[in-house]
């Protein structure tokens, strides 16, 4: 399974973290940048998670920047995205159980290393349960759709 990891300035030492330990789990991970402290623009690195994910090159996709909210912001513009901006693990593994979320996105300035292993862990660790959440999946989609 492949994971599309990127980030803006602000997270780039969380995003090492986070990519060695996703590859530890055995997952394959694309990083898509920035690996730069030098300031840049999370809406350039969100659109590429997201893309990487909808078009097939990615299983999934993680995005860092300070809050996560920005960088999930531009993730969730790509059709067929479902983000989840997470600060803590129970939101992470409900978003994948019954939103089918495709990308998560947290703050490097918001949790640490630690809670950030944790959200990734619940998240990826679960699975979209269907049944009575499809109809609602559905309906986001149709949103989209429209």
């Amino acid at each position: 399974m492949k994971i599309a990891i990127a980030n803006d300035h602000s997270a780039v030492e969380m995003k090492q973290v986070i990519r060695e330990h996703v590859e530890a789990k055995g997952y394959e991970v694309i990083d898509f940048g920035t690996n730069s402290g030098e300031s840049c623009d999370y809406p350039l690195y969100g659109e590429k998670v997201g893309r990487a994910v909808v078009s097939g090159e990615a299983d999934y996709g993680i995005a860092i920047c300070g809050t996560g909210i920005g960088i999930g912001i531009a993730a969730g513009k790509v059709k067929g995205v479902r983000v989840c901006t997470c600060s803590e693990p129970y939101s992470a593994r409900l978003s994948r159980m019954h939103n089918n979320t495709n990308v998560l996105t947290f703050g490097a300035r918001v949790v640490g290393t630690e809670m950030a292993k944790m959200i990734v862990d619940e998240w990826l660790d679960n699975t979209y349960e269907g049944g009575r959440h499809e109809r609602r999946v559905a309906q986001l989609r149709d949103i989209e759709n429209r």
